[in-house]
């Protein structure tokens, strides 16, 4: 066997390519393709292993997990057996989704290989199910599952942990194909192959059984399973004879005379191996039990690993079953031992590890510290402090029992900087040019790009055994000078002599100005190695603007000697030519410059001896706000955005159990992560609002203030008498800039002609945000500069979405900000999981806001498959309780006594199906009710329900992964409804927020995840399926090419009464734009004048439905597309293909827009 560098993802799919069988003589792939949905848990992991290491398998993309399964089960039906497609899932109900298709495969012997997210959720299908404690061990044990599933007649779940595992990065001993072929019986092969369907011998699977045999008949299936366990152990044996090793259905480790002893499977008995050399060297007699074949369960065997001595049992779960007497294995194992008579043995059973949930050592410490106790928890958890249950164990501070001489490093990033991508080069380098062993991790906040990164690197002479991340490293780095500012508490991780570099523009005396007290006298008490390096300064002048990644890894090979210092930037170099070619060999000799200036660029920091005595700051100011978003503020949001949330006790969610958080605690954030800020000049300024209109993060924004406002306005506050239009002579004028806030994504200079703004770094701009904060708090909005359809005016109006965590320039945000504005304080919003979720949903920091009466957008979300049902069902139960309250408003219209309310109820039904004209008639009318008192039941009633009496505008927010693709058959159900919901398309043209895979409204010629030689099939009209239903309002807009087009079809959308579908074109990180997403809204608007993107609006209410907008395409679409390195790389890699289907592309948007036009003249 080879030693070769992989994640799991990528040893199976190396695996699945590796597998075959002979017919008649004829060798051929037993594995044809993958089904996936691109999304979150396992499938993130293995989407990124096949579009690296699939050469034969072909990529399926499905809409619903069990429609994949199913499809994967009429695959082999139909191949006779003689191949199978793999179907994949992610955690939670999409590996529930699979059962049905699971147990239809069972009961008809059909094979299936599922990789599901969840494992338990799968335990009633009916698959055998073996679990894999680490990399390694799924490389050697996956064959046992292929063998036994073939001979046992019996469907495998070869599982893992989910990130933990999946995620990891190692070396790993690969499998020789002629050792896997040695172990296959193909007597069984033979046998499963003659079972297929063939119509030389027809037989009839798949019948529905009625209650009188069905029952009989699943239970003639137990001799399978039955026998099962003795098929594995013999593969198993197989497996062992080949490599030496020593697999068995229960593998125990420890202390042969053991008393205390825990049973557990997955990556924690990694964690436990560890604690179990350290325990028993210092004399403790403790072990473990690995549960390896979990289903069938085999009791027998279980009791023969654990050890005679053992009094005392622990059992771990890595679930949580609700109202359960206790997790499956350990309900298992309590069983196993009851049964046999063992009453002499103590079980207890604990939880952890949910939702990814790291376990380190000190949590094992824990759980043989409890069985040293006479009364034990019966059930308990680890990992967490339960302070409401106080079923969690006492973690005390744990020794290091890593292997003995292991690396340990530690990178502290931000989202989009690539940190992560360098480490994971840097695995590489070290993994294959060195002998040393290697393991990665990588840390995330649930932000996009300028979210938190910690990259958990380690580097051994010895195999690493060690499955949770660093908590004390030999190296950290601080590559983010805000972190510093906002005192992460970075420096606690670093060993006592160990090395910390922290990235900054600053001197000496600013770094201790930044420094706080306690990181101070860290470093000065523990003798840290402190760096300084500039590679922000350094970036800029090499040209690579805020990349600064490359720098600062060549910075950490020079200075953590891992290996050679000239070796690995000539390993870099490699890496670099290898990456960047086909970007541009320009790209290339600029990571050139950035490797060799970053290994000299640091410098070494003199640590005061008097830091060792640094007093700690005064206190900080108190937040302020609604009581509620305050609590949630300090107590959740400020751990959460220090990556210290792993530290927040049960109690602290005890308001938020359901899963309830407040609105608006993004402004309270303030993270600071922009290099450079806009600069607003007063003078130059014609204040057409259009920096505001297109800003994503809603961190620039005009304000028209009275004197007494401009008076009392912060003195550095820059103000201007307003030019033209409303408000002249009456209000002042300032654009206020939140420089905390900015992303600095450069959006809004590529907007202001007259060069009003310019980019300047952010610390000189930091007396700017009192003067933001002031006008937020302290400015009133005036509804007399508000108007709906013209931008300047548009943009008086307060953003419902603010500071979110969005990438730089997102043109997402930019979209639903600007909804909010329109529609926020009366909006309904049902969200689909992707991109819109991160930035939109994220748990205690949500950048959707309130407005000074509390007022502001509802938000919830909903799973890819059923978003637009969601958003649906939403809209029918509000709408229900709002006609009952029609009738209500009718018998007061009919019966008041006053002519005031009289009036005010008939006001309010004259507009009642008028979202923006209703609100004030609704409003009027509540306060004479609550004014006069209820004077009838009908009035009762309105009281009663009054949050439900204004018109709600409803939105169902989502990209094109789920517009186009996963979600298509709910949205064009609801479209087809006819109800009044409004479908908000973000199109990327990609699957952005998995690593851009390609969808079905990705065009023609472009490269993807799936797609890797371009895509050949162009992508799918969307707006034109709807159109076709003929009363479904629908546009596509593009906001960077038609500002006004893009508010009128936003307006006429909510206005029309019925279902509205807009579709807006949202360039994406993932399209390496030329210049950066800079150019975001220029690239929509050169997408346009190409005719790549098309405006159009079809409104059925218009006496000429359809508007085209877009004008004849100018030319230039070859350059548009070579613009994007989405496209352009598929010239360097694919020249020939790439003149073909970019010719292909181009002649498909003329026909395009020749359509376009037909559709004109037909509706005129």
């Amino acid at each position: 066997m080879k030693t070769v560098r992989l994640t799991m993802a990528q040893a199976l799919v190396r695996f699945l390519e590796n597998q075959y069988i002979e017919v008649d003589g004829v060798q051929n792939r037993f594995v044809r393709g993958v089904f996936i949905i691109p999304g979150h848990g396992n499938v993130v992991g293995l989407g990124q292993a096949l579009s690296q290491e699939a050469k034969h398998l072909e990529i399926y993309q499905g809409k619903n997990e069990q429609g994949m399964a199913q499809a994967a089960v009429a695959f082999a039906k139909q191949m006779k057996r003689k191949q199978i497609c793999v179907a994949t899932s992610s955690v939670g109900p999409g590996a529930a989704n699979m059962v049905t298709a699971c147990g239809t495969a069972t009961a008809n012997n059909i094979p299936l290989l599922v990789l599901p997210g969840d494992v338990y959720a799968c335990r009633q299908t009916g698959f055998a199910m073996l679990a894999e404690t680490n990399i390694q061990e799924i490389m050697d044990l996956s064959p046992v599952a292929h063998l036994s599933a073939i001979q046992g007649r019996v469907p495998f779940i070869n599982f893992f942990d989910g990130f933990r595992t999946s995620h990891e990065i190692q070396k790993v001993a690969v499998w020789d194909y002629d050792d896997l072929a040695d172990m296959l019986d193909w007597d069984a092969v033979k046998a499963f192959r003659e079972r297929a369907l063939n119509p030389e011998h027809p037989t009839m699977r798949g019948s529905h059984e009625n209650g009188d045999i069905f029952f009989q008949n699943r239970e003639a299936s137990n001799k399978y399973y039955n026998a099962l366990p003795e098929i594995v152990e013999q593969n198993m044996a197989k497996v062992n004879a080949k490599l030496g090793t020593d697999y068995q259905l229960f593998n125990y480790y420890g202390a042969p005379d053991a008393d205390r002893v825990i049973i557990a499977m997955g990556s924690i008995c990694d964690v436990a191996e560890e604690v179990i050399d350290y325990l028993t060297a210092h004399g403790e007699k403790v072990g473990l039990v690995k549960c390896r074949l979990f289903r069938p369960f085999c009791p027998d065997k279980l009791l023969a690993a654990i050890p005679a001595t053992a009094k005392k049992i622990a059992v771990l779960d890595r679930t949580k079953e609700p109202g359960a007497q206790g997790e499956p294995l350990y309900l298992d194992v309590v069983t196993a031992l009851a049964n046999a008579g063992k009453t002499d043995v103590t079980v207890i059973g604990g939880r952890y590890g949910l939702g990814s949930k790291d376990t380190p050592p000190a949590s094992v410490f824990a759980v043989y510290n409890e069985l040293k106790k006479a009364e034990m928890k019966r059930q308990f958890t680890i990992g967490i402090i339960d302070d409401v249950t106080n079923m969690s164990l006492t973690e005390e501070p744990a020794p290091n029992t890593a292997a003995e001489g292991t690396i340990e490093c530690k990178f502290w990033g931000l989202g989009g900087d690539g940190t992560v991508g360098a480490n994971k080069n840097s695995i590489k380098i070290i993994g294959d040019h060195t002998d040393k062993f290697v393991q990665a991790y990588f840390q995330y906040d649930s932000k996009k790009t300028g979210g938190v990164t910690i990259s958990h690197l380690r580097f051994g002479d010895k195999p690493i055994k060690s499955p949770y991340y660093i908590n004390k490293a030999d190296f950290v780095a601080c590559h983010v000078p805000s972190y510093i500012t906002k005192h992460f508490p970075i420096v606690r991780d670093v060993k006592p002599g160990g090395v910390f570099l922290v990235n900054c523009q600053w001197d000496f005396a600013q770094l201790e100005h930044h420094l706080d007290a306690a990181s101070k006298r860290y470093i000065a008490k523990n003798n840290i190695q402190l760096y300084m390096i500039d590679a922000i300064d350094l970036a800029k002048k090499i040209g690579m603007g805020k990349r600064t990644n490359t720098i600062l890894q060549s910075a950490f090979f020079s200075l953590a000697k891992v290996m050679p210092e000239a070796e690995a930037i000539q390993y870099m170099k490699d890496a670099a030519l290898h990456s960047y070619l086909k970007k541009g060999q320009d790209i290339v000799d600029m990571n050139y410059a950035a490797i060799d200036a970053g290994a000299t660029a640091y410098h070494k920091v003199e640590v005061p001896a008097y830091w060792a005595e640094a007093t700690d700051d005064a206190a900080a100011e108190s937040v302020t706000g609604l009581p509620k978003t305050v609590k949630m503020v300090e107590n959740i949001l400020n751990p959460i955005d220090k990556m210290d949330g792993d530290s927040l006790p049960v109690s602290t969610f005890v308001d938020h159990v359901d899963g309830t958080f407040q609105l608006g605690a993004a402004a309270y954030e303030k993270r600071g992560i922009a290099v450079s800020v806009p600069k607003w000049d007063a003078e130059k300024c014609v204040q057409c609002n259009q920096c505001a209109f297109v800003c994503p993060h809603a961190t620039i924004r005009p304000f028209a203030l009275t004197a007494d406002e401009a008076a009392s306005a912060p003195e550095q506050t820059k103000l201007a008498d307003i030019k033209a239009g409303k408000g002249k002579g009456e209000y002042k004028f300032t654009m206020a800039v939140s420089p905390l806030d900015c992303m600095g994504c450069g959006v809004c200079i590529s907007q202001c002609a007259v060069h009003a703004i310019e980019m300047v770094p952010m610390e000189s701009q930091i007396e700017q945000q009192e003067v933001f904060n002031y006008m937020v708090k302290n400015v009133s909005e005036k509804k007399d500069m508000f108007v709906a359809d013209n931008v300047k005016f548009s943009q008086f109006a307060q953003p419902y979405l603010e500071f979110s965590g969005s990438c730089a320039g997102c043109a997402e945000t930019s979209y639903a900000r600007l909804v909010t504005q329109l529609f926020g304080d009366h909006m309904i919003i049902s969200n689909a999981t992707g991109c819109s979720s991160i930035w939109g949903g994220p748990a205690a920091t949500s950048p959707y806001t309130v407005n000074k009466e509390g007022k502001g957008p509802a938000w919830a979300n909903s799973l890819f498959e059923d978003n637009a049902e969601h958003g649906l069902g939403i809209y029918l139960g509000q709408k229900k309780i709002r006609d009952d309250l029609k009738k209500s408003v009718e018998a007061v219209a009919e019966n008041a006594e006053s002519d005031e309310l009289k009036k005010a109820a008939q006001d309010y039904l004259a507009t009642y199906d008028d979202g923006n004209n209703n609100q004030e008639p609704a409003k009027r009318l509540l306060s004479i009710i609550e004014a006069n008192g209820a004077c009838c039941d009908a009035a009762k009633e309105i009281l009663a329900k009054k949050d439900y009496l204004n018109k709600k505008s409803v939105w169902i927010f989502g990209g094109d992964g789920w517009a186009y693709d996963i979600g298509f058959g709910g949205v064009d159900h609801v479209l087809a409804s006819g109800e009044d919901v409004n479908v908000f398309v973000f199109n990327t043209e990609v699957y952005s927020n998995t690593g851009g895979q390609a969808s079905k409204a990705s065009n023609i010629g472009q490269v993807a995840q799936f797609a890797a030689a371009g895509k050949e099939i162009k992508s799918k009209s969307l707006a034109e399926i709807a159109m076709t239903y003929g009363y479904v309002y629908v546009a596509q807009i593009a906001m960077g090419a038609n500002k006004v087009q893009t508010l009128k079809a936003i307006a006429e959308a909510e206005a029309h009464k019925g279902p509205s579908l807009i579709i807006a074109y949202s360039p994406c990180e993932m399209h390496s734009i030329k210049g950066g997403m800079e150019n975001c809204q220029k690239e929509m608007e050169k997408a346009v004048k190409c005719g790549y993107w098309n405006l159009f609006r079809f409104n059925p209410d218009a006496e000429k439905p359809f508007t085209l907008d877009s004008k004849e395409p100018a030319g230039g679409y070859q350059e548009f597309l070579m613009n994007e390195a989405r496209y352009s790389r598929l010239t360097r890699e694919f020249p020939e293909r790439a003149t073909k289907l970019f010719a292909a592309s181009e002649e498909n948007a003329k026909e395009r827009y020749e359509h376009l036009l037909k559709l004109k003249a037909l509706y005129e």
